[in-house]
């Protein structure tokens, strides 16, 4: 804050402005959007991690691996994302301090679940009491980034699953008649060349992804969505000393602009990874890349 600002009531027009918008609220208003910005580039790899594994679960000979494969991309992409958020990030926690409570309580002789309450003794909280308050935020961003990564990796399952079945199955088929095993098969040719039908899919699930993150303000995260209604909210009470009205629309209208950048952002830079990985793939757009490089 500017050395003038010691008296906001004494100030006007752009003098104010600059106090109120440099606040301490203010800058973790600020800071919100990085932590939107670090969910999303947590969350898109490890979604992806746990899309690959699902979707190689679900393409497994083996019967009970690739079962557990389907049921994971049936079972998370047929709940709505809201509840499945709410519901497994309470169960996550709960079952950290389960554990916990098993392995450092010494009287074990109640029931973590008494008369509809869940309790275990102090020493398995997670995080601790007495935990700094950065490892308290630090924990339910952990929390939140590994739910976002396994709704999110369902759905990569899904589309992933889809483009290893896209892959030519003569090229499969001919690589194995060079005496390559299946493993060498899915690591040097499927792979390699599912990304480029994957892509698409995947595209649109960033675009989610990104549209997603408000979620964070119902997993009890301040992200951008809480402080835009927090500042924007009317602040009319005499001790308030940078009094307003009801300004959310400016707020909102500020994430507005914000998700539209990121969008945007993004379809640059998701149309030449396209553009990369279409060279020498026997698609349209592979195609017309090795046409217009021939003329």
């Amino acid at each position: 804050m500017f050395e003038f600002c010691t008296d906001p009531a004494s100030l006007s027009g752009l003098r104010w402005f600059g106090c109120y918008l440099t606040t301490a609220t203010h800058f973790s208003f600020y800071w919100s959007f990085g932590t939107v910005i670090l969910l999303l580039l947590v969350t898109a790899p490890c979604a992806l991690a746990f899309g690959f594994l699902g979707a190689s679960a679900a393409r497994s000979h083996v019967m009970p691996v690739s079962l557990v494969g389907r049921a994971y991309i049936a079972a998370v992409r047929g709940i709505p994302d809201i509840v499945f958020f709410l519901f497994f990030i309470i169960a996550l926690d709960q079952g950290i301090e389960w554990f916990r409570h098993l392995m450092v309580c010494e009287d074990l002789s109640q029931p973590v679940w008494n008369n509809g309450e869940f309790r275990v003794c102090a020493d398995a909280k997670v995080p601790a009491g007495d935990a700094a308050p950065w490892v308290v935020r630090a924990y339910a961003f952990g929390l939140a980034v590994f739910t976002f990564a396994i709704v999110f990796g369902a759905f990569a399952a899904n589309v992933l699953y889809g483009a290893m079945q896209a892959v030519p199955r003569a090229q499969l088929e001919t690589a194995e008649s060079y005496g390559m095993s299946h493993r060498q098969v899915f690591r040097r040719i499927l792979v390699p060349q599912m990304w480029i039908y994957a892509l698409p899919g995947l595209s649109n699930l960033w675009l989610i992804l990104i549209k997603a993150t408000p979620l964070l303000f119902l997993l009890g995260i301040k992200d951008a969505v809480y402080w835009a209604r927090e500042l924007g909210s009317a602040k009319t009470s005499g001790n308030n000393p940078f009094p307003h009205g009801d300004w959310r629309l400016f707020y909102f209208l500020a994430l507005l602009v914000f998700y539209l950048l990121a969008t945007r952002i993004s379809e640059i830079g998701l149309a030449r990874l396209t553009r990369r990985l279409s060279h020498g793939q026997a698609t349209r757009a592979g195609e017309e890349m090795r046409k217009g490089a021939a003329a």
